[in-house]
């Protein structure tokens, strides 16, 4: 695959909308919008807007990235969904990516990727040489293995208990997307889809179900 292929990622697991093309390591367009709500009827929007800005089509792209959480569940499911649908309609590869894999992109080990998750809890994911299984802790209980670096959106809230350094992330999500997917060009790539680590707040209903007349 060549090196100056172009790549489009996307990312809606959280209360944005965010998109950026690339061309290898140059980012050609990005946007990110702020939006507690609405981002099913943004997303294909902001996408053709960020391929306007790159000077590109929708024929001209060899894949696509997009962030595949933690985060909002319906957001999750909005971005994973129009990743696949574009993937089969363009013929090109939809490539998953976590938000951990982004915050970390570009920053060096050891490091710690730290993501609010609300209620007092975060989702963290140690990266060493060999990045360790994510997971959802307490902040009252979180521990860290090793002292390194925190980033994301959870650090300083982590700092505050565990005395580590924070940084920023290298590049905004959605170029850390691209640029990751990029990457993964030509190497096997499973279907993209959600990474939960926590259950929906929704609960199923209690009520009994309609009684069938026959």
């Amino acid at each position: 695959m060549p090196s100056d292929a172009l790549v489009l990622g996307f990312d809606t697991s959280a209360a944005h909308c965010a998109a950026a093309l690339v061309s290898g390591d140059t980012v050609l367009a990005q946007a990110s919008e702020d939006m507690a709500k609405g981002q099913a009827e943004r997303l294909m929007p902001l996408l053709e807007q960020v391929l306007a800005q790159g000077g590109a089509a929708w024929s001209d792209l060899a894949a696509i990235g997009v962030g595949i959480g933690p985060g909002n569940f319906t957001g999750i499911r909005i971005s994973v969904a129009a990743a696949r649908g574009l993937s089969l309609g363009l013929g090109v590869p939809a490539i998953g990516v976590s938000v951990f894999d982004a915050r970390a992109h570009g920053l060096p080990r050891p490091l710690y990727v730290v993501e609010d998750a609300r209620r007092g809890m975060v989702y963290v994911q140690e990266f060493r040489d060999v990045p360790q299984d994510p997971l959802l802790q307490d902040l009252s209980d979180i521990g860290f293995a090793v002292e390194a670096p925190l980033v994301g959106t959870g650090a300083a809230l982590a700092a505050e208990r565990a005395d580590l350094p924070v940084l920023v992330a290298s590049v905004p999500l959605a170029v850390a997307i691209a640029q990751i997917a990029a990457s993964r060009l030509g190497t096997p790539q499973p279907r993209p889809a959600p990474l939960y680590l926590r259950a929906p707040d929704a609960a199923p209903s209690n009520d009994p179900g309609p009684v069938m007349l026959s």
